[in-house]
């Protein structure tokens, strides 16, 4: 298993413990291939739920350009909504987890078919 594998095992892992659900492995495995070389960056590979930027960039170029949702307060409130799931006192909100699980609230699979 390469390096990549590893972290999408990881990822799995982390859905179940914060989660509680199973991830879909195929879905999870599109997610992390698209989120590209960041995954092996340990600053860019993890999303701070507390910063308004950062957030900012998972709903501009995550939720706008990627899934193709509209801008409305809706995007605010999942992105709120699995930042509050995943724990915020959970320092390691992993991008691809949080990708991962936004594109499942939003019923948006099938941009990674």
């Amino acid at each position: 298993m390469g390096k990549r594998d590893d972290l999408i095992e990881k990822y799995a892992a982390d859905i179940k413990d914060k989660f509680g659900e199973t991830a879909d492995m195929d879905l999870l495995k599109k997610v992390t291939i698209g989120c590209g070389p960041a995954i092996y960056n340990a600053d860019a590979s993890t999303v701070s739920g507390s910063d308004k930027a950062e957030l900012d960039t998972v709903k501009n170029n995550y939720l706008i350009k990627k899934l193709a949702l509209a801008d409305d307060s809706k995007l605010d409130d999942a992105i709120a909504s699995v930042m509050e799931k995943y724990g915020k006192s959970n320092r390691n909100k992993y991008r691809a987890v949080v990708y991962y699980m936004l594109c499942k609230h939003f019923g948006k699979a099938s941009v990674y078919k």
